[in-house]
């Protein structure tokens, strides 16, 4: 049954090629993550064909009048052969790949919101595989360029934290799914439950990851700092900044290309770190600003 969204609906009035291409990215992103393990089960299955039903109302209209009879004749017999996927994909990225589009998304746009549809994918049963995260950090080593969009740095650190030491806990994997959940609309989900993820992220908070191994250049890039060094005082810091071309700002707005996050011995990148700035900055990042958040080892390994 296809859930009622009328808020969604009212948005499309607006701004209707966009969100086709998102919705087909989100679901090349989908088909995607649920593949990442080699095995389609019949809940992820079922999310597919729920992805049909939220949009059969534009049966009529291109290119969904293409891409949901093709998946709805493979999923007849209640199972996605290769070749049937590999049909579904090619249909989908002939679409965002049309002239038509190309005003309107570009690369980065176009993969964060793939990557948005891997992690509903990856979710799509309620269980997230060892072989999920390894083939995800494939995805992400082959998607490199969009590191410094939100939120790509953030999954990155958090995939690179938990497979540091070769092995992923139930715990790790607790604290993957709430995070993963923050970019899923569960209203658009047949099995992914809102109060279960509700529950879970209010046992697993991340906020302000660092970045791992950022690029960082100075040039006329502006600095800001918050927390505790352990290896100089902010004025120094700042003196080293404007001595490489930088600016050094003590606020955090919108112009701020790095923030530094003082090390103190803690490696915050590896799960979250806390603070005002921290805070402002991931909110920008949000709203699309390119800040880059960094912990301190970074900037020193920059240096020397």
């Amino acid at each position: 049954m296809k859930k009622k969204l009328p808020e969604i609906d009212e948005y499309r009035k607006f701004t209707s090629k966009a969100e086709v291409h998102k919705a087909v990215n989100l679901l090349i992103g989908m088909i995607k993550g649920i593949e990442l393990d080699g095995v389609i089960n019949a809940n992820e299955l079922s999310e597919i064909t729920n992805w049909c039903n939220l949009h059969r109302h534009l049966k009529n209209k291109s290119p969904f009048s293409e891409i949901i009879p093709i998946i709805d004749n493979a999923l007849m017999d209640d199972h996605l052969e290769y070749d049937e996927i590999q049909d579904i994909l090619w249909l989908c990225n002939r679409v965002i790949k049309s002239d038509e589009f190309d005003e309107y998304y570009n690369m980065i746009t176009s993969s964060i919101q793939q990557l948005e549809g891997i992690l509903h994918g990856t979710l799509a049963d309620n269980v997230l595989s060892d072989t999920e995260i390894e083939q995800l950090s494939k995805w992400m080593e082959d998607h490199d360029f969009l590191r410094g969009t939100y939120p790509f740095d953030e999954i990155d650190s958090l995939l690179v934290s938990v497979r540091h030491d070769g092995i992923i806990s139930n715990d790790e994997k607790n604290m993957l799914t709430a995070f993963f959940a923050n970019f899923i609309d569960t209203r658009m989900s047949y099995n992914i439950n809102e109060f279960e993820i509700k529950a879970l992220q209010s046992k697993y908070t991340i906020s302000g990851i660092c970045a791992v191994c950022p690029e960082i250049t100075f040039e006329n890039k502006t600095f800001c700092f918050t927390g505790t060094s352990k290896r100089a005082k902010r004025s120094e810091i700042a003196e080293i900044i404007l001595r490489k071309g930088g600016c050094f700002n003590n606020n955090v707005t919108k112009n701020t290309d790095y923030l530094i996050v003082g090390g103190d011995g803690n490696p915050c990148w590896a799960f979250s770190c806390y603070g005002r700035k921290v805070e402002k900055a991931v909110q920008l990042r949000k709203e699309g600003s390119q800040i880059i958040i960094i912990h301190e080892n970074d900037f020193w390994d920059e240096i020397y």
